[in-house]
Order: C-alpha cells, then sequence, then structure tokens
C-alpha cells in the first residue's frame, strides 16, 4: 500500500470522526432561545465540537495530498461512501439511531459501489 492510501484512509476517517464528534458536542450544547453570540460562544468552547474541527482540518490536508496522487473520480467517490459507512454505523453505536431495511441495503449497494472503485484504484 502506498502512502497516498494511508492518507486517504486517514482522511476519511478523520471527516469521519469529525462528524461524530461534532454531534457529540452539539447535543450536549442548549441553544434553544440563545442570541447568535452565546451559540457561537457554546460551540467554541466544547471540545467534542472543537477536537471536529481540528479533525476536519486535518482531513482537508490529508485528502488535499491525496487528489495530487489519485484521480478525483477514484478518491471521491471512496472519501465520501466510506466516510458514510462509518457515520451511519457510528450513529447506531454511539448515538441509538435505527436503520430500516432501505437504508440498510442502501448501506450494502454502497460498499458494493467502494470496492469496485477501489479495485481500479491506483
Amino acid at each position: 500500500m502506498k502512502i497516498h492510501h494511508f492518507a486517504l484512509i486517514f482522511a476519511l476517517l478523520a471527516n469521519a470522526s469529525a462528524n461524530v464528534l461534532i454531534k457529540s458536542g452539539m447535543r450536549r450544547l442548549e441553544l434553544e432561545g440563545a442570541g447568535l453570540v452565546m451559540i457561537v460562544r457554546q460551540i467554541l468552547t466544547n471540545g467534542a465540537v472543537l477536537g471536529g474541527i481540528i479533525l476536519f482540518g486535518l482531513n482537508v490536508l490529508s485528502y488535499a495530498y491525496v487528489l495530487n496522487k489519485i484521480p478525483l473520480s477514484q478518491a471521491y467517490p471512496i472519501m465520501t461512501s466510506v466516510g458514510f459507512l462509518i457515520v451511519v454505523s457510528a450513529s447506531v453505536f454511539f448515538f441509538g439511531e435505527t436503520l430500516d431495511i432501505y437504508q440498510i441495503l442502501g448501506l450494502v449497494l454502497i460498499l458494493g459501489g467502494v470496492v469496485l472503485i477501489a479495485s481500479r484504484m491506483t
């Protein structure tokens, strides 16, 4: 496996983790009725949300490197679909969200697509 493959894996894990951290941090905030300044203050002082923002930044840096090495037509579908699978799985395990049969079937189809695209990756 080449370094840009590891960079793609890191980028998608950072992106998915950022989404989970931000969701987790935002669940703890009470924003109802708060003004804009208070909302921004609460968001920017929440450790989980800040961690997510940092991971988004690291994701962008890593993904920029990846795009220099892998065609966009391969990198983007893998980035978004695998990230989607990770976020959906985390949503079920960490947040108690549920999936119906159509969502599960969709996940299986996405996974099949990722396998097909990744099999042609350089």
